[in-house]
């Protein structure tokens, strides 16, 4: 090695420990800690005491074994699924599966090394090598031969090369072979990730300050690792089931006349939405926990009188407190010492919305409590909901001086290791005040700027994107990466933020936005206005049938949401996911497909074009609108129209409906429609059910069920009811999408007749589309049977 870098040397001492192995060498102290079966911490220090804090690791590991074998010249450690070689001469890693196939090693001739205080791990590329992942990042699916930066940045109106953007999540995941791991670099500090870009020798990761810090991730598929990274940085709680409805926001509605139109416009054209959004405008000059008594005289009053209208209120608070004498939020700010500070003492200053501004500490816990307080007084008039922005943090001249002091949990250090959680602990200090604040209601916290472990407290949106077709793309392949880094709630400013979207483009992107798991309308001061009425009749009707749409389709969206607030498994799910290997999925064309959930695949298309080259990979599919089957492994080149939006379902999907409402706070009908396609493979769905709103479910105060399809058997069975919550729906309606014509079906082994009190089959339907009476209306189904019965807690077989 040049004297110019260090590199860890060789191992001087060792010691086997409970959880692991402990190594001295020449120049840095290494521990190896066994998570799991499946997860392998490798900690790198070359300082006095080795760093032990992390915001963004939440689990625990469990007790596992392993062995741990010493020859001359390495140590083995192995778990049932891992196999870690350590070299002892030069300290290097490299690590296998079971079956001794070569997953990831280090650079034989750099390992770990270092400049000055700049860490970085250099790894050999393997052969055909791909990588996916890091969350929020521009550029392509694969990031093979590309680097990035993770470095919380106001990126107002960024584009598809742009890096960084507003959240850093540091995992990656790695695929050769037929073989995959994941890497989680656990350090905030500017960290660099170079994926074989200008060179053709290694992957390589960096840190500018602290420890080398990595959990290695290996399961034989990608949704297995998510899982598992997932386990460290913890879930996303259950939200609120109104916040998974369609949202308006725009900078600015007011006054309170204004915002009480737009909700009458939505009721009155029968377009379902259930929130309204105040931004910067509905403070007193831009000063946080105020209310402008000229535009919002009665906040209240107002806020019950949308709530009436089955609308809730989601409100903007940024972390900048106005230095002002006469305000008591500064002034308790001053008085507590929340500040963050100079290394002389003094606190810290930068403009913004309201001027010359203080920014809270959110690494030290008082200072989070201090928040907390201070958002009583919005909680108190009806909110619950309340939209992070600018907590980068951004300030006008975007250069945050490094040499700024944070708590860090008592831990002090600067802002080159607390920029990139910062705005993660406003998301927390915001969550849990609302938590405290609003009770047994689950509180809905939106925020622009993250880290690893953000999704315990907020759902994430991606930022100031501009009105073009390069940004709604570049969202839909955005979204399902946070996937990938385990925050499943996320989405994309409907329409753009910047500038003006077309009434083509915004047809194309209301409808993808129907298909996405935050689903959000928001548009820019002085530009064209973006509500769903705002480009004229046709673009107002699409825009009805979608978002009609997704509120019919909110058994099916809940119940997914649901399984990612227990195991971290992605909404929108990148095709990475199901096809790892599938070279056609990285193409350029078909990188921005993903699965909505683990039935719809998702093609989002440009505006103008008439036509679409689409993949779906292995299987069967069917087209959303009319069922026509595709065959799976191949290209399909689609005609394109304005009002049909590309959607497929996979074979053998099971998907639940319910009757259309306007908003979410509405009941639906007590008929729930269970569509079931015709298919190769058993297949089977989790129906989950809770009042939507409370914390009753942690109590087990939810219905739940899984419903279960075996296509050799022809039989579709419901498992007994889990749960002590009453189901919404009292009947059960199930199509039938595929299969040859259904003349008789067994109701756990009776003959099902024909106009039963307790059931009715019928053996064909003509001329009825249960998806889009008014999308097309020529579009039908010719022939599609359905069988009605009771909703049964006990567990039911039905055989076709």
């Amino acid at each position: 090695m040049s004297q110019l870098s260090q590199s860890i040397g060789r191992c001087i001492s060792h010691v086997i420990e409970p959880d692991g192995l402990y190594l001295h060498a020449e120049n840095a102290d290494v521990r190896i800690r066994v998570w799991s079966a499946n997860i392998i911490q490798i900690h790198i220090s070359i300082q006095e005491e080795a760093e032990s804090f992390s915001y963004a690791v939440d689990g625990k590991p469990a007790k596992t074994k392993f062995k741990i074998e010493e020859s001359k010249g390495e140590f083995q450690l192995s778990t049932s699924e891992i196999i870690l070689r350590i070299k002892k001469s030069r300290i290097r890693f490299s690590f296998f599966d079971k079956r001794n196939n070569i997953l990831n090693s280090d650079d034989p001739a750099f390992g770990t090394s270092w400049i000055n205080s700049e860490l970085t791990t250099y790894k050999s590329l393997q052969e055909g090598e791909r990588f996916v992942g890091l969350g929020e990042k521009a550029k392509n699916l694969d990031r093979r031969g590309e680097a990035f930066v993770n470095w919380n940045t106001d990126a107002f109106g960024y584009g598809s090369w742009t890096d960084p953007l507003y959240a850093s999540t540091p995992f990656f995941i790695g695929l050769h072979n037929d073989r995959c791991y994941g890497i989680f670099l656990n350090n905030s500090h500017r960290s660099k990730f170079n994926f074989g870009a200008s060179n053709h020798r290694f992957a390589s990761f960096s840190v500018d300050g602290g420890d080398m810090n990595y959990f290695f991730i290996h399961h034989k598929k990608v949704e297995d690792i998510v899982k598992s990274y997932v386990s460290l940085t913890g879930t996303m709680p259950l939200p609120p089931k109104w916040s998974l409805g369609y949202q308006q926001c725009r900078y600015s509605y007011y006054p309170q006349e204004e915002v009480e139109e737009i909700a009458a416009t939505f009721r009155e054209k029968q377009i379902p939405c259930d929130v309204i959004y105040f931004d910067i405008h509905y403070m007193y000059k831009y000063m946080l926990f105020t209310w402008d008594k000229e535009r919002f005289p009665e906040p209240s009053k107002l806020i019950a009188r949308l709530k009436k209208m089955g609308f809730k209120v989601v409100v903007i608070v940024d972390p900048g407190i106005k230095i002002d004498e006469n305000y008591e939020v500064y002034q308790n700010g001053i008085l507590k010492d929340v500040f963050v500070k100079y290394p002389d003492g003094s606190n810290y200053s930068a403009n913004v919305w309201p001027g010359k501004c203080n920014f809270p500490d959110f690494t030290k816990a008082e200072v989070r409590e201090w928040w907390q307080e201070e958002l009583k007084v919005l909680a108190d008039c009806g909110l619950e909901g309340f939209w992070n922005d600018m907590n980068e943090p951004s300030s006008w001249g975007q250069d945050t001086p490094d040499n700024i002091e944070f708590n860090y949990e008592g831990h002090p250090t600067t802002h080159k290791k607390a920029r990139n959680v910062y705005g993660m602990q406003m998301a927390r200090a915001t969550y849990d005040g609302a938590r405290k604040h609003l009770k047994n209601k689950r509180p809905f916290i939106l925020s622009r700027s993250g880290f690893s472990g953000v999704q315990r407290y907020a759902a994430i949106w991606t930022g100031d994107n501009t009105a073009s077709d390069e940004s709604m793309m570049l969202g839909a392949r955005i979204v399902s990466n946070l996937g990938l880094a385990g925050i499943p709630f996320a989405g994309f400013d409907v329409g753009g933020f910047l500038g003006d979207a077309s009434s083509g483009l915004y047809q194309r992107w209301i409808a993808l936005g129907a298909f996405s798991p935050f689903f959000r309308g928001h548009t820019m001061i002085n530009s064209k206005r973006s509500e769903p009425w705002s480009y004229g009749e046709e673009t107002e009707e699409i825009a009805r049938n979608y978002i009609s749409l997704r509120y019919r389709m909110m058994p099916y969206i809940y119940s997914i949401f649901y399984r990612a607030s227990c195991d971290g498994t992605p909404i929108a799910r990148s095709l990475v996911l199901d096809y790892s290997f599938d070279e056609m999925i990285y193409r350029h064309e078909f990188q921005d497909q993903y699965m909505f959930g683990p039935s719809l695949m998702i093609c989002p298309t440009e505006s103008g074009k008439q036509f679409r080259k689409i993949y779906l990979p292995k299987g069967q599919w069917f087209d959303l609108y009319n069922d026509k089957k595709f065959s799976g492994g191949k290209e399909h080149v689609i005609e394109l129209a304005s009002h049909r939006f590309p959607v497929y379902v996979r074979s053998s999907a099971i998907i639940p409906m319910q009757s259309q409402t306007q908003s979410l706070a509405e009941h639906p009908d007590p008929t729930l429609c269970i569509h079931v396609y015709n298919g190769r493979n058993s297949n089977s769905f989790e129906l989950y059910e809770d009042d939507g709103g409370s914390y009753g479910y942690q109590k087990k105060d939810y219905a739940k069920k899984t419903i279960t399809l075996d296509p050799s058997k022809r039989t579709l069975q419901f498992s007994r009811t889990e749960g002590s919550f009453k189901s919404e729906f009292d009947k059960y309606r199930i199509y039938f999408h595929g299969f040859s014509k259904i003349r008789s079906l067994r109701l756990n082994g009776k003959i099902l007749k024909q106009q039963k009190e307790e059931y009715r089959f019928i053996e064909a339907v003509s001329n009825f589309d249960p998806f889009y009476r008014h999308v097309d209306e020529s579009i039908r189904i010719e022939e599609l049977s359905y069988v009605e019965f009771k909703n049964l807690k006990r567990e039911v077989e039905l055989k076709f």
